[in-house]
């Protein structure tokens, strides 16, 4: 499995404290059947304060100090960045890491209420020739009022990443409603661990990726899981979403957590 949303790095923001649970969650995630882990620290102007220049850096030193260890998982720069109208800037600089140094990186909407023009906003960085991949919807305060923007997102061409949590029921009934909802309607998807620590939100993908098989399929399964974020990291073209091809809901519901 490829992992392209993790806060492994240590001291960078909320996620791993000490360089001890960045190498623990490793060794988690590698035990779990994880290859590839995006270092994917937030961004966030006056908060994560984070860059290329603090990113890089930290990434290299950890893959260097999981080698020495032993640890085979391969580590690739990112970055979880919020919202500013100054990001394709950033961007076209490279001030601001993509996942792998692709068109792909992970957008992050405010959680409590949706962003003014988030959809004229999604346009740019695309017309920019940025691809935008909108961090957890299924989490956001808002999806309930305003599904019908995360529809339209996914139409533009915005892939949407959904937590690995969420499809275990972690963050709760409603986060698990619309992430099913998701891939019910046929949208682009992939599914991410969104690790920050050893605990309740740690680098675990395969008791989401048991899910999705159940419910989807295989197929399904390995699109969300390798296939997909595999093409992103090597800034490959996606398949588009079909919405009039979604997976009919089952009758019985076993499977889903």
């Amino acid at each position: 499995m490829i992992d392209v949303h993790s806060h492994i790095l240590f001291g960078l923001d909320d996620g791993a404290d000490t360089l001890e649970t960045s190498v623990e969650m490793a060794r988690m995630a590698v035990a779990d059947g994880v290859t590839h882990m995006a270092c994917t620290p937030h961004v966030l102007q006056g908060r994560y304060p984070n860059s290329s220049a603090t990113i890089l850096p930290a990434m290299r030193s950890l893959q260097t100090v999981l080698r020495g260890l032993e640890i085979p998982l391969t580590l690739v720069p990112g970055a979880d960045v919020h919202i500013g109208w100054d990001l394709p800037a950033k961007l076209a600089r490279h001030e601001i890491p993509t996942l792998n140094r692709s068109r792909y990186f992970l957008l992050e909407p405010p959680h409590q209420v949706i962003a003014p023009r988030l959809e004229e906003f999604a346009r740019l960085l695309l017309d920019d020739g940025f691809i935008p991949i909108i961090t957890h919807p299924e989490r956001l305060r808002w999806v309930r009022r305003h599904y019908d923007v995360v529809r339209r997102l996914s139409a533009l061409g915005c892939p949407l990443q959904l937590t690995a949590d969420s499809l275990v029921g972690g963050f709760g009934p409603v986060a698990k409603e619309y992430a099913i909802r998701i891939v019910d309607d046929g949208m682009g998807c992939i599914v991410a661990s969104d690790a920050h620590g050893l605990q309740r939100r740690n680098p675990l993908l395969s008791p989401a990726m048991r899910i999705v098989e159940a419910r989807w399929g295989r197929e399904a399964a390995e699109k969300m899981f390798v296939t997909n974020p595999g093409i992103i990291l090597a800034d490959g073209d996606l398949p588009p979403p079909d919405p009039a091809t979604k997976t009919p809901r089952p009758v019985a519901q076993r499977g889903t957590g």
